[in-house]
């Protein structure tokens, strides 16, 4: 299925010069992709197949529910109960799981609940890359692949002569997911259609679905079982059996489209994307699409892992956001009403607390395009929500996390000059948000320069009042910056001032941010290695360095350079006790710097304002090499829908964006030799280190485009023009 690819590419060759993007497609960036990184330990992503940014992530399903099976699927675990649609990638949270498909030979193999039906499976009779997934199904002798379009996902069984039949489950919901109603009804020979309801993590979810066999079934068995809420029916739940009989290798194809719209729209979905049954047409055209995606980064190196390691945090990081309208740019939106786009894509997914850090400025340069698309998303969300989205999917918002963080997407978009999305609404969109008063302790910032910890309201659940503050700080920052560009002093001002308030939350007499009461009070007692209720996810050191739009004037409250320093070290160098009980989302952890979870991701890369870059370089590099791997629990912490591997990917390349909206990047310690970015501009930007390793991690000195550069960060207008950085990399430190 790959030669004609591969053919034409050669031929292409012969026939014209090569240029950039002709070179990228002779490589196969695809096998360089291990799906399977992050589906053990705390990574909790899932090895199906999907297109990139996909409304689809068809992915098989163990069948068991439980936080290590949160994505569907945990690497050691050894059956398989259905092939679902809809996935999430890394978020701890769980969802979805919409759409199951079983193949079976009869009699098939039945648990007691939640298993059901299923199968074992072995992980030598699998594989998958980048669009693909195959694995055989041991008690029937199965062989499943899957690949998968925007909004459809292609399944394709080879059977064993048998009588079989293909179950279809709308009743069958794991870990946070509940079916509030279903339907299926049969099209006609080959074609169903239906949907399913849910609550989950977001509410109300609703998803259309048209499927399409590759051939009649024999027989439908339709199963209905009703939906039971406090005691009573609420409504039905659907299980389907389809009967075949089949020849020895016989194959049949199960296209599905879905749609968040209607069965109407699935099926203007399906028409569109698979109009036929060819499982290895829409497999190239996915490898196709994500060998051009992956390729706009090309590496030289000698280590096959690093690649695949950087390879596949890539892919990662374009697993989400999701593409959210149907062909005709219809979608369902937060306000339970259908809308169109005017020629634009509708994105949902946002993992905005985590992904505002890397991933969205990673896309700045590799996908302006959806960057743009995105920003219209958000303004969208906002004209029909009231306020920009937290982390919203399925036209829900979940308010899973903290801060307004669209903001530094936006406000990052609108400061690199990226896209046509209306600017005066983008703004007015967040100084909106920015002024929720009664939402999540704004009112209470605004007038107390700070959100408390003794004050609740309806959504502090989870308090997090100190995070909060912080989060906030930063988000004001971006909007200030946003409004200056535009010219608007006042807005600016405003937003200045209040990016400060980070400050009335650092303690002197302790030297962290502590939280306070209505009354100004510092909490007590406090321990800064303590996991409270009042900081999200992290301790008191972990979120003491979340300043990023103020390193400077943070040095300054800390007491200088010298005492900011000393600080910074015992973030690296305070270990936890070996009887301390951490939480699980303090992993990867080098001293009190916990690298699985996002809140410290940029911390690595501050010994730079300090003097101190080799530090800088070390931990940089300790990171890289240890924390990422090329197995299965190769990921260190949640992969949160791209952040963990958006930070490899800077990280890889060189530098690193402290201040996401700042168009500075923080210089540390590139993995490869050679590595190019190739920009939409037609520009591509270089990065050589020829004599980098293992042992030579340090950067003795910098040229860029030829000369001597002795700032520790480079700017984006390098980047956007092409230049050309070159690295002397060395086994100790350069002199200062």
């Amino acid at each position: 299925m790959k030669t004609p690819f591969h053919l034409f590419a050669l031929c292409a060759c012969l026939l014209v010069a090569c240029t950039t993007s002709q070179k990228s497609a002779e490589t196969d960036y695809t096998q360089y992709v291990n799906p399977f990184i992050g589906t053990d330990f705390t990574g909790n992503t899932y090895p199906g197949a999907q297109a990139p940014f996909g409304m689809v992530q068809l992915s098989p399903d163990n069948g068991l529910p439980g936080w290590d099976r949160i994505s569907g699927y945990f690497y050691p675990d050894s059956t398989i109960a259905g092939f679902s649609h809809t996935h999430l990638s890394g978020t701890g949270a769980g969802d979805l799981y919409d759409i199951s498909f079983m193949p079976v030979t009869l009699p098939y193999k039945e648990a007691e609940a939640p298993l059901g039906i299923h199968s074992k499976f072995s992980h030598a009779d699998e594989k998958a890359y980048a669009g693909y997934y195959r694995v055989r199904l041991q008690d029937y002798g199965i062989d499943v692949e899957l690949t998968a379009t925007e909004r459809c996902g292609i399944q394709r069984y080879t059977f064993p002569k048998a009588q079989a039949a293909v179950f279809l489950n709308l009743k069958k919901a794991m870990n946070w997911d509940f079916t509030n109603d279903s339907h299926i009804e049969v099209v006609d020979s080959v074609t169903i259609q239906g949907y399913r309801y849910s609550d989950g993590w977001a509410r109300d979810q609703r998803i259309y679905f048209r499927t399409r066999f590759s051939r009649p079934f024999d027989k439908v068995t339709m199963d209905t079982t009703a939906v039971v809420k406090e005691g009573k029916q609420t409504s039905t739940a659907f299980i389907a059996r389809f009967d075949f009989s089949t020849e020895e290798e016989e194959q049949i194809l199960v296209s599905t489209a879905v749609s968040g719209v209607s069965m109407e729209g699935a099926a203007r979905n399906l028409q569109a994307e698979v109009p036929e049954n060819d499982f290895d047409k829409y497999l190239a055209a996915t490898q196709k699409a994500w060998n051009r995606q992956l390729g706009k980064i090309n590496v030289k190196g000698n280590n096959e892992d690093d690649k695949v390691n950087f390879y596949t945090a890539l892919y990662h990081s374009m697993l989400a956001p999701t593409i959210y309208s149907d062909v005709d740019g219809s979608y369902y939106g937060p306000d339970k009403k259908l809308h169109r786009t005017d020629g634009w894509v509708n994105y949902s997914t946002f993992s905005l607390w985590d992904t505002f850090r890397a991933s969205h400025p990673l896309f700045t340069y590799t996908q302006p395009e959806r960057v743009n698309d995105m920003v219209k998303s958000f303004i969208a969300f906002y004209e029909q929500n009231g306020r920009l989205p937290v982390w919203n999917f399925y036209a829900s918002e979940t308010d899973m996390m903290i801060g307004y963080h669209a903001v530094p997407v936006i406000a990052d978009a609108y400061l690199k000059g990226i896209g046509d999305f209306d600017a005066e609404k983008a703004l007015a969109a967040c100084v909106a948000t920015a002024n929720t008063d009664e939402y999540r302790g704004i009112g209470l910032y605004k007038k107390l320069g700070y959100v408390p910890y003794n004050v609740k309201d309806e959504y502090n659940t989870e308090n997090w009042s100190l995070s909060r503050t912080l989060e906030y700080a930063f988000d004001d920052y971006c909007i200030a910056e946003m409004a200056r560009k535009m010219g608007k002093k006042e807005v600016a001002e405003e937003f200045y001032r209040r990016s400060q308030n980070y400050r009335n939350v650092y303690n002197p007499a302790t030297s962290f941010m502590q939280p306070r009461d209505d009354k100004g009070a510092f909490i007590t007692p406090f321990k800064a290695d303590e996991y409270t209720e009042h900081i999200c996810e992290s301790n008191a050191w972990q979120y003491f360095w979340s300043v990023q739009h103020d390193i400077d004037g943070l040095i300054e409250l800390t007491g200088g350079r010298q005492r900011f320093a000393q600080k910074l070290d015992s973030m690296f160098t305070y270990h936890p006790s070996a009887d301390d009980e951490l939480p699980i989302f303090s992993t990867g952890m080098i001293g009190q710097y916990a690298h699985g979870n996002e809140p410290g991701h940029h911390v690595i890369y501050l010994f730079n304002a300090v003097g101190q870059p080799h530090r800088t370089q070390e931990y940089v590099a300790r990171v890289m090499n240890e924390l990422y791997r090329n197995t299965p629990a190769g990921l260190c912490g949640n992969e949160d829908c791209g952040q963990m591997s958006a930070w490899y990917v800077f990280s890889a390349m060189g530098f690193y964006p402290v201040n996401p909206v700042s168009g500075k990047y923080e210089i540390g310690t590139p993995l490869f030799p050679e590595l190019r970015l190739h920009l939409s501009n037609g520009k591509t930007f270089t990065v050589l280190a020829p004599n980098v390793s293992k042992a030579n991690i340090y950067v003795r000195s910098v040229k860029v485009n030829g000369n001597p550069y002795g700032e520790t960060f480079l700017t984006h207008e390098q980047i956007m023009g092409g230049s050309t950085v070159e690295f002397e990399m060395g086994s100790s430190p350069a002199r200062k």
